[in-house]
């Protein structure tokens, strides 16, 4: 099959491209050759006809996810905040040489508040300080704890901002959810300076 024949309008076209081309006298090759025109022809409306059914399934597809996703998280946004927040700080974990693993706190009954959601967030985070030191043990400790915490704030930036466009992605960014996420995220970052104020404290 030629790739250049198209399968609609150009058909005629190509047919009688071919008859001016083509020798007078041959004429059991030029009805081979619009025979093969005509096959061309009617493959690529059936790949095209094949092609338009497969996109239209996938897009139902999609449109059906989405709307059960939707109905899943919609009702508990802080859930889907929790798994993205704990993958992106268990990247950034491993980017800085630390290995963790991002533990299954997503389960029905599991409190989703956002003190709850927070006080998980930091407690996962920083339970792998001390392995950090390990990995730099060329930093005293408050080179090593700054570092550390950028690196933790880095991950949490990334799974907040996965957290949302997910959630903007399924038109629920909105309201008390929005206001949730927000006071969330607030509650990460305090929960964090006092991790750090807790070493000056003993420091003292």
């Amino acid at each position: 099959m030629s790739s250049s024949i198209t399968p609609n309008a150009t058909f005629n076209q190509d047919v009688r491209t071919l008859a001016k081309t083509q020798d007078k006298k041959d004429s059991a090759s030029m009805g081979q050759a619009v025979t093969a025109l005509a096959n061309d022809k009617k493959i690529g409306e059936v790949q095209e006809s094949i092609a338009v059914s497969n996109k239209k399934q996938l897009n139902a597809a999609i449109i059906e996810t989405s709307l059960k996703f939707s109905q899943s998280i919609g009702d508990k946004p802080l859930s889907l905040l929790l798994k993205t927040a704990l993958q992106g700080i268990n990247e950034a974990l491993q980017a800085g040489g630390v290995e963790s693993k991002v533990e299954d706190a997503y389960d029905s009954g599991v409190d989703f508040s956002p003190e709850a959601t927070a006080e998980r967030i930091v407690s996962f985070s920083t339970q792998f300080f001390s392995a950090y030191q390990e990995q730099h043990p060329e930093m005293d400790e408050q080179s090593s704890l700054t570092a550390f915490v950028d690196i933790i704030k880095g991950g949490i930036e990334q799974g907040f901002g996965e957290a949302k466009d997910i959630l903007g992605g399924l038109k629920v960014l909105e309201g008390e959810i929005a206001s949730t996420i927000d006071n969330t995220y607030a509650l990460v970052q305090e929960g964090l300076q006092t991790f750090v104020d807790s070493f000056a404290k003993a420091a003292e």
